[in-house]
């Protein structure tokens, strides 16, 4: 089964509102083909999961790089991550109250995608306990084990995860360049609809079956972008 289609076929997709993962690490493996037909299209309001908020200049010398782009034009509305410091544009809609932030630890985040993922109830960990973690509203309460006390956190899942890979087959099984990895993978497990996107589309059994990261049967539909 071919799963490619455009990318903006990819875009009409998503509605206004929805909330969305987008896979990367400051760009790295991120679906900038994507992110920027996302950012030109007008819709808003998202909720968006991701290690981080991008950074205001790529590597390319572009601007907006990453998820920068959706913040810049205001169509985030509420953001998780890990970490926001290479963009100010953040900090800025905060304080004027057009952007809600919940800050996760890196860790914390990625177990709770995996959790959502894998259909479990949530993750315990020791990670933020005596902090403001524990007011978050991912947070549900304390459990003590054997002694030790941890934080019950909820799983996380999304209407929609964009994801960048290196290489995909028509059917949907995706190979990653190093790094690029990062939270693509959980990414792709924990959402209703996901849209990969790939430097390079070949045809089913070209990837080494050892050499899968994704499945294609987590994958609906693939783009060709430019590099993840």
């Amino acid at each position: 089964m071919d799963k490619t289609i455009s990318v903006q076929q990819a875009v009409d997709l998503i509605p206004d509102g929805a909330t969305i993962m987008v896979g990367g690490f400051l760009g790295c493996g991120s679906p900038h083909t994507l992110l920027t037909a996302l950012a030109e299209s007008g819709k808003k309001n998202f909720t968006l999961i991701a290690n981080d908020g991008g950074t205001l200049n790529g590597p390319d010398g572009s601007e907006f790089y990453g998820a920068a782009k959706l913040i810049h034009n205001k169509q985030v509305k509420k953001l998780y991550a890990t970490h926001v410091g290479l963009n100010p544009e953040i900090a800025t809609q905060m304080m004027d109250g057009t952007l809600e932030l919940v800050l996760v630890p890196q860790g914390s985040l990625a177990e709770m995608i995996r959790a959502g993922g894998a259909g479990l109830g949530g993750i315990l960990t020791p990670t933020g306990l005596g902090t403001i973690v524990e007011e978050s509203e991912h947070v549900v309460r304390t459990v003590e084990i054997d002694g030790k006390t941890y934080l019950l956190e909820r799983p996380i899942r999304a209407d929609v995860a964009l994801i960048g890979s290196t290489i995909a087959e028509k059917n949907g099984n995706l190979w990653y360049r190093g790094t690029t990895k990062n939270f693509n993978v959980l990414m792709a497990t924990a959402a209703d609809l996901v849209i990969a996107e790939a430097e390079e589309i070949v045809e089913t059994g070209t990837i080494e079956p050892e050499n899968v990261a994704t499945f294609g049967v987590f994958v609906n539909h693939i783009v060709h972008g430019g590099k993840a």
